[in-house]
């Protein structure tokens, strides 16, 4: 993409003007999407800027900070489509987010980091703090992911080990989440083992189905390659040449947390998934997941990646409702504690 600024001042703003040029090689339909989709994303974004198609030029004119960032947005949908990557109104949307942010963060080489292909489906960060997560697991030994549901903390580390267990760098995948509605006391349901812990992992088979030919899973669960367990079943053993997930982290005890961590043996990895913000155990006890932040975070290899509203990855309104919560509580502390102060006084 060629670009061709020209800069005219305006009463009280500097206005500028930037021509873009598309390639004859990449057709229009790619640029501004089906019936123009992506480009009505990009105006509404920045309604202050003028955008104006005719043949292969795009010509922006507005406030020169508006129009350097729709600069710099076109220039990273070029490099997305050189992959040969479609772009999608969600990821220029989000491409939007990360070049508003403050990081200078490249959004094209976040949209086009490949993880996983199955079937002619691609796993990849979505997200800027979703990349961090991902190179995180790529160069520590324990991480935890942290964050609300629908950040992609589980379905994105279950990408990576099964990335591991293809590459010949682990020998098996371990995936246990604590059964806290049957209080990890098992024996009382009805059926086989399998049968009584599949309420509670079934979200994690849900997710391999995703990323393994579905044939090949009963093979490898058989031989053990993959287990899917309680975190109970975890207990006294030693886990080594394996990836082990650990999802749900926020429904483990301090005590569950210590023993699941002590089971890490030789050239293991460890993924630690959870939401602070839903813990389901009962009483009132203690959750692991927010003990184990302050005893651990600084600790050489471990690294806690913390996800939030703007990583959710799942239908927009779930960011909303997410972040309306957080208000909520916010709110309910602040009640509280004003009314804990007048009571002192």
């Amino acid at each position: 993409m060629t670009q061709t600024p020209t800069h005219q001042p305006a009463a009280g703003a500097a206005e500028a003007t930037a021509l873009f040029t598309v390639p004859a090689k990449h057709p229009m339909v790619t640029v501004l999407g089906s019936g123009d989709a992506l480009l009505r994303v990009i105006e509404g974004a920045f309604p202050a800027t003028d955008i104006h198609v005719r043949g292969n030029e795009i010509r922006a004119t507005g406030d020169q900070a508006e129009v350097q960032l729709v600069q710099r947005l076109f220039d990273e949908m070029m490099l997305v489509l050189r992959t040969g990557q479609p772009l999608t109104e969600d990821a220029v949307e989000r491409s939007i987010a990360m070049l508003r942010g403050t990081e200078g963060t490249s959004p094209a080489q976040v949209l086009t980091q490949n993880i996983l292909s199955n079937r002619g489906k691609t796993i990849r960060p979505k997200t800027l703090n979703q990349k961090r997560y991902v190179d995180a697991i790529d160069t520590h030994t324990i991480v935890f992911g942290i964050g609300p549901a629908g950040t992609g903390k589980t379905y994105l580390a279950m990408a990576k080990a099964v990335q591991a267990l293809q590459s010949k760098r682990v020998n098996r995948i371990i995936l246990t989440r604590p059964a806290v509605e049957a209080g990890e006391r098992l024996g009382f349901l009805p059926g086989t083992l399998y049968e009584k812990i599949d309420p509670y992992l079934r979200p994690l088979y849900d997710a391999l189905h995703d990323m393994l030919d579905p044939d090949s899973i009963p093979r490898l669960l058989s031989a053990g390659t993959i287990e899917v367990a309680p975190l109970a079943y975890m207990r006294g053993r030693t886990l080594n040449d394996a990836f082990i997930i650990l999802d749900e982290a926020q429904n483990t005890s301090p005590e569950q947390m210590k023993m699941f961590l002590t089971r890490l043996g030789f050239e293991s990895q460890i993924v630690i998934t959870g939401d602070v913000t839903q813990v389901d155990l009962p009483g009132g006890s203690k959750s692991g997941l927010r003990q184990v932040q302050d005893i651990l975070e600084g600790v050489d290899d471990v690294h806690f990646s913390r996800l939030t509203s703007q990583d959710v990855v799942r239908h927009k309104l779930v960011g909303r409702i997410v972040d309306a919560y957080d208000r909520f509580d916010r709110a309910q502390e602040s009640g509280t504690k004003d009314r804990t102060d007048k009571a002192g006084k």
